[in-house]
């Protein structure tokens, strides 16, 4: 009898730790099933890699879990949960960044022309001859290029640049302070803190000052080529630039009127395509500003329709920039874009504000009603799920600029990012980095590498980036003829990227 307990008591015993055992396994392969279906969502996922392909992505995958892994396990503060400018000159450091560096990334498709030039060589163009420079009361600065002193107001008094650094007791020092003019960096941690309206007037004195000094010609022209130069350097092959077109001036004072800059742009392109015929071109995308009245938008747009008819391979289409949350809404512009909406392709800025339920991420919905082929930033898309699942249907491209958000006082940390939740879902979105001259940025690596560790999933992976890159082909606004050249020679060079990888190995 005793035995028979014993042996009931026993089988009891194996039979719960089977039974626990078996609900263990069938939990854990929910588990896996469920983080696997989530991860084939993600962008990329659907793409095949090759064997070559897959060994230089556990490579690169070997040193984005290791710094990740560094990070979770620290008890400091993940570093990009900093501001960009905190931890932008550590970044060369990392050999996720060092792999990306080397990556062919398609396209940058949301670029500002007068802010894609790097702060060093806009200090090198000061040594051009004939700048005179005007210090304001305010602190800000003008400059101008003049064969005698400048008739343009200023109320100080005009002083050759060369003169006043020529005086200066320190070249270096001089040059230093000069160079604050031209980018947003700080590392006063009050301004870094700033909220997005004192931010966005910091930005707009950069802007002016950049505009002043390159308004004159022949610099515009060195400014243009070795911007491209840049974005090339960068394994960028293709740029969409946002610019409102103005007149340009000679050193004597004769101007050219606002058609004469897009042949500049055109001109000085087929040039460096001449140099590099790898690299693919520009294409223009037509701005106003959102503060204009609809009479000065009409004439843009007319000026839109006349570059269409007589520079086709030029025009992209046309946007409204400026500051969301202080300009005026889409709205506002209706008659007129309603009345051009089958004659021009619209790339509206969209959502660029923490608001929600305002006339700012509302703009989403007009951009999407107007027909915009791309929305530039969309950052708080996130908070619209009706729209956000119709602009995945309609597969209207979100333009990221994550950088940008962060020193424009969007976001402070990237992890809160909602491009994070539009990588998840697989969302088609396109990499670009705004006015990356602006806060001394690489021309796309720098957005690339913080979107790849800081925003996207652990889990993402070389299949991710590939995308991002594919997307910026695909969502251009080049024809099918130039976008199959596009892809052609991505891909080669994407396989010597590849092999690139694996040569370099874990070194």
């Amino acid at each position: 009898m005793r035995s028979s307990i014993i042996y009931s008591v026993v089988l009891s015993l194996l039979i719960t730790r089977y039974s626990a055992r078996v609900v263990l396994n069938k939990y854990m392969l929910d588990r896996t099933q469920f983080l696997e279906e989530e991860d084939n969502l993600q962008l990329g996922s659907s793409l095949q890699l090759t064997e070559e392909e897959n060994e230089a992505n556990e490579i690169l995958m070997y040193w984005k879990n290791k710094e990740i892994e560094a990070s979770f396990k620290n008890s400091t503060p993940f570093q990009l949960s900093k501001h960009f400018f905190k931890y932008k000159n550590e970044i060369a450091k990392s050999k996720v960044y060092q792999i990306i560096k080397k990556m062919p990334k398609g396209g940058a498709l949301h670029i500002h022309a007068s802010m894609m030039l790097d702060a060093d060589s806009l200090l090198e163009l000061t040594y051009e001859d004939h700048l005179y420079a005007c210090y304001m009361d305010d602190g800000s600065l003008k400059l101008h290029f003049s064969d005698a002193v400048p008739l343009v107001l200023c109320p100080v008094n005009w002083k050759l640049l060369k003169d006043l650094r020529d005086a200066s007791d320190d070249v270096e020092q001089f040059d230093a302070e000069l160079r604050k003019h031209f980018s947003l960096y700080t590392e006063n941690d009050e301004l870094l803190n700033a909220d997005i309206n004192e931010t966005w007037e910091r930005f707009h004195k950069v802007y002016r000052t950049i505009k002043n000094l390159i308004t004159y010609r022949p610099v515009r022209e060195k400014y243009f080529y070795k911007a491209l130069q840049n974005f090339y350097n960068d394994n960028v092959m293709y740029v969409e630039i946002r610019s409102g077109l103005h007149d340009i001036y000679e050193l004597d004072g004769t101007t050219h009127d606002a058609l004469y800059l897009a042949e500049l742009y055109e001109r000085i392109t087929k040039r460096f395509i001449d140099e590099h015929p790898d690299f693919i071109g520009i294409k223009l995308i037509l701005t106003s500003g959102r503060w204009s009245s609809i009479e000065k938008v009409r004439d843009t747009i007319n000026m839109a329709k006349e570059l269409k008819t007589n520079m086709p391979g030029l025009l992209a289409g046309f946007d409204l920039v400026g500051q969301e949350d202080k300009g005026k809404p889409l709205k506002d512009f209706l008659p007129v874009l309603i009345e051009a909406r089958d004659e021009i392709d619209f790339y509206f800025h969209g959502g660029e504000t923490n608001w929600f339920g305002t006339t700012s991420d509302e703009n989403l919905f007009d951009a999407v009603l107007l027909g915009t082929k791309r929305v530039g930033h969309a950052y708080a898309l996130l908070k619209h799920p009706t729209l956000l699942a119709t602009m995945n249907q309609k597969d209207i491209a979100l333009e990221m600029n994550v950088i940008s958000n962060v020193v424009l006082s969007l976001v402070k940390d990237v992890r809160n990012h909602p491009l994070a939740s539009y990588l998840a879902l697989g969302y088609p979105v396109v990499l670009s980095s705004d006015d990356p001259g602006a806060w001394d940025a690489d021309p796309l690596s720098h957005d690339f590498y913080v979107t790849f560790v800081g925003v996207a999933s652990v889990h993402a992976d070389i299949r991710t980036l590939k995308q991002l890159a594919l997307n910026s082909i695909r969502y251009s606004a080049l024809d099918e003829d130039r976008k199959k050249r596009f892809y052609d020679i991505f891909n080669e060079k994407w396989t010597i990227f590849v092999k690139k990888i694996i040569e370099g190995g874990l070194n």
